[in-house]
């Protein structure tokens, strides 16, 4: 689905005649360190100015639709506005008008770190402004709060058949939690719409705050036999925790985990999970409902599912031809899965046409940090050899890598 939006370039052009004075005065609006006392300032001018905003245009006509879009899945209607990020077919990714190398030059890294942390990304989907790092920090302390998983959900967790795939442990977890919804409780004891959005900010910082003890929970039965680090320190940032959970100490996971949670942190509104929280939750179901709803989607293979399925094609291909295998080698193995109908999982895009940014981030830092590693070699000839013969084809519009392509074997 596409979003009615500013094109990134429009917003840059924009954002670049401001003078500096406004530019660092939109950047500090505020120095507290209380995300929810900040949004209690900003919902209410963000309200009217909806209000006012469709109240002039509200009449207003905005593209077309076709038989073609109907069948390809929504793909190309405009049907969401999204004003924390814009997917620029030619650019790529910005979060609130920032390129994926201004948000790792402006936002806040931990200590000694060069990869900004996600819960500075949050503050600026959030609220438009560039955090500090006490703001950053605050975050982070306030998600190790809570961050404890009830009885009921860690027993679902520890019942799990190991059979059963991560995700849809993930999502039932998830939904599980549900229970807890202050939204939910809210609602139902008749409080004002208007407060609303209150509620709905505690039950998403509670589920961003257990979101890394879920997943890691899920990793550690399915793959460690239930072992792993302890507790959550709220000494540390959310990523560090996670990799602790997992098990990892290696401060270049941490950082890499830094740098992935980042860039996925949102993209646009109209990919099937974004799509599918808002239209769950358009229905006021509770934020754990609406989110486990986005997880079910995000599990197809055309989705989130993606650099799983990399994983698996480069290792097979890896298998085949070795780890010194040859430019011609790997082309003749490519067209060979083309002709049998299958496709090169990580190339493609709906909206890019061009190598996706989060990709070039991600290989960025495995030249820096893993350059002689096999797999990463095989990423980078699989990256020199796929474009051309997808062009050759002349029915693919986007023959380039997207980020699926990398995170796998990062």
């Amino acid at each position: 689905m596409a979003l009615f939006r500013m094109t990134a370039s429009r917003f840059t052009e924009v954002r670049q005649k401001m003078s500096p004075a406004l530019t660092a005065l939109l950047r500090n609006f505020s120095d507290s360190t209380d995300l929810k006392a900040v949004l209690a300032k900003k919902v209410p001018e963000e309200q009217e100015r909806v209000k006012n905003f469709r109240k002039a245009y509200g009449a207003t006509k905005i593209g077309h639709v076709t038989v073609d879009m109907m069948y390809g899945g929504m793909r190309g209607i405009k049907g969401l506005v999204c004003e924390t990020s814009v997917l620029d077919p030619d650019e790529g990714i910005r979060f609130r008008g920032y390129s994926i190398p201004e948000c790792q030059k402006l936002l806040p890294k931990a200590k000694g770190g060069s990869q900004p942390l996600p819960e500075g990304l949050f503050w600026l989907l959030i609220t438009g402004q560039v955090p500090n790092q006490a703001q950053v920090q605050a975050v982070s302390k306030e998600w190790a709060k809570r961050a404890a998983l009830s009885l009921h959900v860690a027993t679902l967790l520890y019942n799990f058949p190991p059979t059963l795939h991560p995700m849809s442990q993930f999502s039932c977890a998830i939904t599980a939690l549900s229970s807890e919804s202050k939204f939910a409780r809210a609602y139902s004891s008749g409080v004002h719409k208007s407060k609303y959005w209150e509620y709905v900010y505690e039950d998403v910082m509670d589920l961003i705050a257990k979101l890394p003890v879920v997943a890691a929970t899920i990793y550690r039965n399915t793959y460690r036999h239930g072992k792993g680090a302890g507790a959550i320190d709220a000494s540390k940032d959310w990523s560090q925790n996670f990799c602790r959970m997992l098990g990892y100490d290696n401060p270049e996971f941490t950082e890499l985990m830094r740098l992935y949670l980042t860039i996925h942190s949102d993209h646009e509104g109209g990919n099937v999970s974004a799509h599918t929280v808002h239209l769950v939750g358009s229905a006021l179901s509770d934020p754990y409902l609406s989110f486990a709803a986005g997880m079910n989607g995000l599990a197809g293979p055309l989705h989130g599912l993606a650099n799983q399925e990399v994983l698996i094609f480069l290792k097979k291909l890896q298998k085949e031809l070795g780890d010194n295998a040859t430019d011609d080698a790997v082309k003749e193995f490519i067209c060979r899965t083309l002709k049998s109908g299958q496709v090169v999982p990580g190339y493609g895009h709906a909206v890019l046409r061009k190598t996706d940014p989060r990709f070039a981030c991600q290989r960025e830092f495995a030249q820096k940090h893993l350059p002689n590693d096999p797999l990463f070699r095989l990423v980078s000839q699989v990256y020199k050899v796929v474009p051309p013969i997808l062009m050759e084809t002349g029915k693919v519009k986007n023959p380039w890598p997207n980020v699926d392509a990398h995170s796998g074997v990062l």
